[in-house]
């Protein structure tokens, strides 16, 4: 089952008490962000309210007992968006309560599944594939209605293997 729009909100928002992100792709081509992402590039500071309406998603799950977190990969160097997301997106995203933890696989990729596919999981029992072009544009959401044995092994490796985002930047200072 493909989920767009309002559908996709109504899954995402009902969930009980956990949301996570495997989140993979070096870049992410999406037409709401391409004017932030140009002026970040041209060196402008970031505007003020940026990405509000997912803080305000995020601080009202997080009101509501519910948590929410990923882990985003990266590979050295980072790509452009990699660092636009770091500069921009992130803090704030912490700052609204999100867990965002870093796991650079330059060195090892710990047997994780790092294709066109990211995935959000709801509960511990829910998958949900974001499915990607080459170039970093969504093609897709798919509810997963196979076992996910293997998604709950690879948030575990994952998470053992990940650091907290202001550890992670630290060490690229």
């Amino acid at each position: 089952m493909f989920l767009d729009g309002e559908d996709w909100r109504r899954f995402f928002d009902s969930y009980e008490r956990t949301a996570w992100r495997f989140e993979a792709q070096p870049t992410y081509t999406m037409p709401n962000e391409a004017e932030s992402f140009a002026r970040f590039l041209r060196g402008e500071p970031e505007p003020e309210g940026h990405n509000e309406r997912w803080h305000g998603r995020v601080r009202g799950f997080i009101e509501s007992g519910r948590t929410i977190g990923r882990v985003r990969i990266v590979r050295q160097p980072l790509t452009d968006y990699q660092r636009y997301q770091f500069s921009w997106g992130i803090p704030g995203n912490i700052q609204a309560g999100e867990d965002m933890r870093v796991l650079d696989v330059t060195q090892n990729d710990y047997g994780l599944p790092l294709s066109g596919t990211d995935w959000w999981m709801f509960d511990e029992t829910r998958i949900v594939h974001l499915n990607y072009r080459p170039d970093g544009t969504q093609i897709n959401r798919e509810l997963f209605e196979g076992d996910i044995a293997p998604y709950l092994e690879w948030q575990q490796i994952a998470l053992e293997h990940a650091v907290p985002f202001a550890e992670y930047v630290k060490d690229l200072e």
